[in-house]
């Protein structure tokens, strides 16, 4: 079963990438791109793109306990006052931007 991928169509190809196997590693890919009906190639770049994805999500995401996130939300609700230390680093700014 052969499918059209866009991420291994012919006119996307601008890039090559090589890497060194074990006969045994390439037999698994191998394997596992003839059950998928891919070519190793496309099973390869597609394997590889679906865990950078993966990999990205996870450090694009912030996970917080349940005492984190009220702790949070709290100080995003009902912020501190300002510190002296803020406020001349404000005083700072406005002077630079000219404000």
């Amino acid at each position: 079963m052969q499918t059209s991928d866009p991420v291994t169509d012919d006119k996307t190809r601008a890039a090559r990438l090589e890497a060194r196997l074990s006969v045994e590693q390439k037999a698994v890919l191998q394997q596992a791109a003839t059950l998928s009906g891919r070519t190793l190639s496309e099973f390869v770049v597609a394997s590889a793109q679906e865990a950078a994805a993966r990999i990205l999500r996870e450090h694009e995401t912030i996970r917080l306990s349940r005492a984190e996130q009220i702790a949070f939300v709290t100080a995003l609700l009902d912020p501190p006052a300002p510190n002296e230390r803020l406020r001349q680093a404000a005083a700072t700014y406005r002077q630079q931007m000219g404000w």
